[in-house]
């Protein structure tokens, strides 16, 4: 099972890395991610001067801000990533050849995943090379770095899982990426709706909030309970895509 995943996980990597629109986007958020970069510097050189405190790290500005502020971005970009995995593959009729290959559902939709897993990879290596420089001239709290990056990656898995499964639900690119964007937006509200004050099963819709769990994880907190939650949550949507597939080969 494992070769034929890994070899759909190959050819869905270099199907990404082989158009023009990935690198552009890799670096339009690179761009952005690098103008922010340099203000949470400058906020953290401006608090430092007005600061009597000689343990204010720059992790916190940085942990605490630029990987905030990376996660509203992909909440942009996965969509646009994920809406062609599946809309384009039926689009353009190439869905049956899948479906009529001998590989199963599971397999080609954990292939797919894999394989944009690399895009997500490649854009955290990037995120912690541009972090990693302040070793040069800061005490850099490496360990909650690791938290808040592996924290991100997390995110990005749950917003790819959750874009693929809609992907599989229409044949149109366009509607597959807003309709993730929606979906990914309203679990993202679930931390705010759940601090209503009387709200029933309040704790029960924090725990659903992505955001929730990544904010321990930013924090430098690393708990098991957070990453149990990314898991099941990425294996929830990737089993409803299989099912979704399913009903439509049969």
């Amino acid at each position: 099972m494992m070769h034929k995943v890994l070899t759909l996980a190959r050819v869905e990597t270099r199907r990404i890395f082989v158009s023009p629109l990935v690198w552009a986007v890799l670096a339009v958020i690179q761009a952005i991610l690098g103008v922010f970069f340099i203000l949470y510097l400058n906020a953290y050189a401006q608090a430092m001067r007005m600061s009597n405190d000689p343990h204010m790290g720059v992790s916190n500005y940085i942990g605490g801000g630029l990987y905030s502020t990376a996660v509203v971005i992909l909440l942009l970009v996965v969509p646009l990533m994920t809406m062609r995995l599946f809309a384009d593959e039926r689009k353009s009729g190439s869905l049956s050849l899948l479906f009529a290959s001998p590989i199963s559902l599971t397999e080609i939709v954990l292939g797919k995943y894999l394989g944009l897993l690399s895009f997500f990879l490649a854009e955290i290596v990037l995120l912690g090379g541009m972090t990693l420089t302040l070793c040069a001239g800061t005490d850099l709290d490496l360990g909650r770095i690791a938290a808040g990056l592996l924290g991100l990656f997390l995110m990005m898995m749950a917003f790819g899982a959750a874009g693929l499964f809609v992907s599989t639900l229409t044949r149109e690119p366009v509607i597959a990426a807003i309709t993730s964007f929606g979906l990914l937006l309203l679990l993202w509200v679930l931390q705010a709706v759940s601090q209503m004050s009387g709200l029933p099963f309040a704790g029960f819709l924090q725990y659903l909030s992505m955001i929730e769990h990544f904010q321990k994880l930013k924090r430098g907190l690393v708990s098991t309970t957070d990453i149990v939650y990314y898991l099941l949550f990425v294996t929830f949507f990737l089993w409803m895509a299989v099912l979704r597939l399913d009903i439509e080969r049969n």
